[in-house]
C-alpha cells in the first residue's frame, strides 16, 4: 500500500451463492476496523436488487451494503456495468450507473443482439466495457489503502474467460491476488477448489492464492486432512474455515433467480410488544427487484414476513405487498393467471391493506401504457389506484425525502413508469385509497419512525392488537449485521496471511495445476 497505489483481493467463488458478497463485506469491516480507507469493487454485477447511490448511479445493492461495511459512500466506481435481466435472455445494461439499452446474452457475452445500447458498448460486446472497468477498479485504487473486489459466478467459467471482465481478467490485469471462497454446506468443496484451479490457465493461476471454506458445520479438526491433502494437489494453503451463522442478513444478488430463503431474516428478534402478531404475505411477482424492502418489515418484533404464490395464502394475512418488478406487464398478467388479482380486489373492497411498491405500485393502478419495458401497448392496471402510468425511455434514479403518516421517510427512485396520479391521499409520491397504499419509493420502511407508524396503521385496519417496538433500530440492526461479519473474518481467517495478500500480491511459485484451461 505504497507509491500512491492501493493494495487488493479479489473474492472469487466457486459458484454462485458461494459467499462471495458475504466474505467480501466482512473483509471490508475488518479492515476499516483496523484503520484502513478500504473500497468494495465489482466489475459486472447481474442483479435485479439495486441501489441509487446521492449522485443518482444505480448499482447492485450487494455493493451498497458492503460500501457500508467499509464505512464509505457507496459511487458508480464500486460497481461499474450492472446488468438487469428482463427475461431468460436478455438484460438491462446499466453502465456507470445509467441505463444504456437492452441486450441479449449473446450479445453481450460475444455475438450479436441488443437494441441501441449506446456508444460506450460498441456492438454489444462485453469485452469492451473491460476499459472502464478497469478505470474504475484503477481509481478507486489511487484514493483508498486497500480495494476489495467480488468476482463473479465461477473464475473457471471456461466458455467467458475469452471476454471475462469481473474475475481472472480483473485479476490479471490488475495483478490482483485470489481468494476462491467455497460453500462446503452444499457438499463437494474440494473437488471445486481443486477443479476450479485446475480448469484455469497458468497465468491465471499464478493469482490464485488459496482458498476460503465457508458454512462449515461441526469440528474443524475433521476437516484439516481434507485440507491438508488439498494442499498437498494444489501447493495453496487455505486462509480460513468460517463457520456456519444463522441470520446474515445481507443484501443479496439473485440474477433471474430470487432466493426466497434469503429474502427475510433469520434472525432471532424479540417477542411481539403487543397481544398479537402481523403477518404479512409478498407476492412473488416475477422479475421481483428490491425484495429487500420488506426486511425493514421483517425486522420487527411480532411481525412474520412470507412469500406466495396463491390467492388462499392472502386470506390469513394482515398485510399483502405486491413488490418492485423489472416487468409490471408480465406481473400483472401472472397476479391475473394465479387468481391473485381477484384476491386483491376483495381485500381492497373489505378494507384490508395492500401496500404496492414501484411495479407492484403501477400494478395496483388503471392503466399502464408501456412501449418500453414489455412494448405491450396500453394495459389495464388492477384498478385499485386512482393511478395512470406511462413509461418513458429516460429512467428515473432518484434519493427522496419527504414525510408520511406524520414522520419523515427517505427512500430511493428506481423506475421508467411515470404516475400520474388523479385522486386518493397523498402518499409519498404515490397515493393512498382507503386501505390501499401505493409507492415508487424503495427503501422508505427502513425509516424507523415512519414503518412504526405505517404499521399501527395496518394493524388498526386489520383488527390486530399488535404494538410495533418502540426501540427497532433497522440501521441499527444492519450495523450488527456487518459487525458479525467482520467477526468471522478476524475470528475464523488467517488475517495476517490475508494482510499480506493485500499488501504484496499472490506469493511467487505457486505450482501449476494441470490440465489448466482448455
Amino acid at each position: 500500500m505504497t507509491g500512491g497505489r492501493g493494495g487488493g483481493l479479489l473474492v472469487a467463488g466457486t459458484t454462485s451463492d458461494a459467499g462471495k458478497s458475504v466474505v467480501t463485506a466482512g473483509i471490508c469491516r475488518w479492515l476499516v476496523r483496523k484503520g484502513l480507507k478500504v473500497a468494495p469493487f465489482k466489475g459486472q454485477n447481474m442483479s435485479l436488487n439495486s441501489f441509487v447511490t446521492r449522485e443518482g448511479a444505480e448499482i447492485g445493492r450487494a455493493q451498497a451494503m458492503q460500501a457500508q461495511a467499509a464505512r464509505v459512500e457507496p459511487t458508480a466506481l464500486m460497481n461499474p456495468v450492472l446488468l438487469k435481466p428482463g427475461s431468460d435472455r436478455s438484460s438491462q445494461v446499466v453502465l456507470m450507473g445509467k441505463p444504456v439499452g437492452e441486450m441479449s446474452a449473446k450479445g453481450f457475452f460475444g455475438g450479436s443482439g441488443g437494441s441501441s445500447p449506446g456508444k460506450a458498448l460498441h456492438g454489444g460486446r462485453q469485452k469492451e466495457l473491460f476499459e472502464p472497468v478497469m478505470a474504475c477498479l484503477e481509481e478507486l485504487r489511487s484514493t483508498y489503502d486497500a480495494v476489495i473486489c467480488e468476482g463473479a459466478g465461477s473464475p473457471a467459467e471456461i466458455n467467458l474467460r475469452r471476454t471475462d471482465i469481473v474475475n481472472m481478467g480483473v485479476a490479471r490485469a490488475a495483478k490482483l491476488p485470489v481468494v476462491v471462497v467455497g460453500d462446503i454446506d452444499r457438499g463437494g468443496v474440494f473437488a471445486q477448489f481443486f477443479g476450479t484451479t485446475a480448469l484455469l490457465s497458468p497465468e491465471d493461476q499464478s493469482l490464485v492464492a488459496g482458498y476460503l471454506v465457508n458454512k462449515f458445520r461441526g469440528d474443524v479438526s475433521l476437516l484439516e486432512p481434507g485440507l491438508d491433502m488439498l494442499y498437498g494437489l494444489t501447493g495453496r494453503r487455505t486462509f480460513g474455515v468460517l463457520p456456519y451463522a444463522h441470520g446474515l442478513g445481507i443484501d443479496e444478488e439473485d440474477g433471474l433467480r430470487v432466493s426466497l430463503r434469503g429474502t427475510v431474516r433469520e434472525s432471532v428478534v424479540a417477542p411481539p410488544v403487543g397481544a398479537d402478531v402481523l403477518r404479512v404475505a409478498v407476492c412473488a411477482v416475477p422479475l421481483m427487484s428490491n425484495f429487500t424492502d420488506v426486511d425493514a418489515l421483517a425486522a420487527e418484533p411480532g411481525v412474520v414476513v412470507r412469500f406466495v404464490d396463491r390467492p388462499e395464502e392472502l386470506v390469513d394475512a394482515d398485510l399483502v405487498v405486491v413488490p418492485g418488478t423489472r416487468g409490471t406487464v408480465r406481473a400483472l398478467a401472472w397476479l391475473r393467471e394465479r387468481g391473485l388479482a381477484d384476491a386483491l380486489a376483495r381485500r381492497a373492497a373489505e378494507g384490508r391493506p395492500v401496500l404496492g411498491i414501484c411495479g407492484g405500485f403501477q400494478a395496483l393502478g388503471e392503466r399502464i401504457e408501456d412501449e418500453v419495458e414489455s412494448k405491450a401497448g396500453v394495459v389495464d392496471g388492477l384498478g385499485l389506484l386512482p393511478v395512470r402510468v406511462r413509461f418513458g425511455v429516460e429512467k428515473t434514479l432518484a434519493r427522496p425525502v419527504g414525510e408520511a403518516l406524520g414522520e419523515r421517510v427517505e427512500g430511493y427512485e428506481i423506475h421508467h413508469g411515470v404516475a400520474d396520479v388523479r385522486g386518493g391521499e397523498p402518499f409519498l409520491d404515490g397515493c393512498r385509497v382507503g386501505s390501499v397504499w401505493g409507492t415508487h419509493w424503495h427503501g422508505s420502511l427502513e425509516s424507523d419512525g415512519f414503518r412504526r407508524a405505517f404499521l399501527r396503521e395496518v394493524a388498526t385496519a386489520a383488527g390486530r392488537r399488535f404494538v410495533p417496538a418502540p426501540d427497532t433500530s433497522f440501521g441499527a440492526l444492519r450495523e450488527e449485521q456487518l459487525d458479525r461479519l467482520g467477526d468471522l473474518i478476524e475470528e475464523h481467517a488467517d488475517t495476517d496471511a490475508l494482510l499480506r495478500l493485500i499488501e504484496q500480491g499472490a506469493p511467487t511459485g505457486l505450482p501449476f495445476v494441470p490440465p489448466g484451461a482448455p
